[in-house]
């Protein structure tokens, strides 16, 4: 008789309807999410005209003063403020500093081109369809489509102008490109810099499985980003972000200047709950160093390449202390190799209820402020790792072949 650990539902190649029907109804409630948004000024500006405070307003007046020749100004707080409070028309309690390096300045400036409202809205859209596109690959499948519509960070992301769209389709193009594009996988490493503590696990595993191609490729154009930023912006906006860097992280992760709850870390939960700094660390460094033996375990092992990809994907979430919301979109590349796998052969009977739990969890943050997304991660980590089975027999690195049932 099948276990509940054993049993599949349904036939491979086949959704599960309850799948469908959980995917459409975040769909349904992201898309009138958005629009009510919308129609009711939540989103972007206010029923006076005036620009809604958000994070997206670092980028455009990052991108405002380094079009007016200053782009080392762009990491100071007091000038960023100030010029922000210009193009919403109001102030703000706190900051929406810039922490970025210096080559994500590119971008912004071509979005300070446009006006505010028109960046925001641009920048959203232009950011979703890579996401979307990775989403469809990574599945295999036209319902990855919808998977990447549903999933309940979008809401987060796209309201405050935030670049997890982005984030996520780089990570979700570095794996998915990996087995047989080596070179644009390096590329989407290189490029992922814009955002370095998303990629602390990516060397050692490219080192476990000996991808020399992707880890050159990644320095390459790492490199390459920095030399031409430095070129464009001068020797002093790198200065700035060196000099602003450990303002930063004494902001978020000394002084809780975002709140706690906001820090969807083990590190950020433990602050939440009265634990002290040191504590804190304890627990990150702690599961940091938990995760990525985990991984590199996996990708030396010989299990499928999805589940290593997904693995990768979870475990770049769990060991950061800075992760916010809006980053955990990159959650949605590890459900849908997840997915992948399911239709390739079959569904076991936990996954879509834990599939589904993980989703809720996401909705109760965003409607309650509970620091729950670390729940989320770590359901999707666990049904990555059943997967995998016998994950930690460590043997001969099997070769990185991916194939629609993979």
């Amino acid at each position: 008789m099948a276990t509940a650990s054993t049993m599949t539902l349904p036939e491979r190649g086949a959704i599960p309807r309850a799948l469908q029907t959980i995917c459409f109804a975040l769909f349904v409630i992201n898309a009138s999410f958005l629009l009510s948004a919308w129609l009711s000024h939540w989103w972007i500006y206010d029923s006076g005209g005036l620009g809604i405070p958000t994070d997206f307003v670092n980028v455009w007046s990052a991108g405002r003063l380094a079009l007016e020749g200053h782009p080392a100004q762009a990491w100071d707080w007091d000038i960023q403020k100030q010029v922000q409070v210009l193009v919403l028309g109001q102030t703000y309690p706190g900051n929406f500093a810039w922490h970025y390096p210096p080559p994500f300045l590119f971008v912004a400036m071509f979005l300070a081109q446009f006006p505010y409202g028109v960046a925001f809205a641009g920048w959203v859209a232009a950011s979703f369809l890579p996401y979307l596109a990775m989403m469809r690959a990574t599945v295999g499948k036209p319902f990855g489509l919808l998977i990447a519509v549903s999933f309940p960070v979008l809401i987060n992301n796209a309201t405050v102008g935030q670049n997890g769209f982005l984030t996520a389709a780089l990570i979700g193009g570095a794996l998915y490109f990996l087995p047989v594009r080596p070179v644009l996988s390096g590329i989407c490493l290189g490029l992922l810099t814009y955002k370095p503590q998303y990629g602390l696990l990516f060397p050692l595993v490219l080192i476990a499985a000996s991808q020399w191609t992707v880890f050159v490729t990644a320095a390459i154009v790492a490199v390459m980003l920095a030399a031409v930023s430095l070129f464009a912006f001068g020797i002093e906006s790198w200065q700035a972000f060196l000099h602003w860097m450990p303002m930063f992280s004494q902001a978020f992760l000394t002084e809780g200047r975002a709140p706690w709850f906001k820090l969807q870390s083990i590190f950020g939960l433990v602050r939440y709950l009265g634990g002290s700094e040191q504590l804190g660390w304890a627990f990150q460094w702690t599961m940091t160093a938990a995760v990525a033996t985990t991984v590199v375990m996996i990708w030396r092992s010989r299990v499928r390449y999805s589940l290593k990809a997904a693995s990768l994907a979870v475990g770049a979430l769990l060991a950061t202390p800075y992760l916010f919301l809006y980053d955990m979109m990159v959650l949605a590349i590890p459900v849908g190799y997840l997915v992948r796998l399911g239709l390739a052969h079959g569904f076991r009977a936990y996954e879509v209820p834990a599939l589904a739990l993980a989703f809720l969890l996401i909705l109760v943050f965003l409607f309650s402020g509970l620091p729950v997304g670390l729940g989320a991660t770590v359901i999707v980590g666990a049904l990555v790792l059943r997967r995998a089975g016998a994950w930690w027999r460590v043997g001969q690195v099997s070769p990185i072949v991916v194939s629609a049932a993979a």
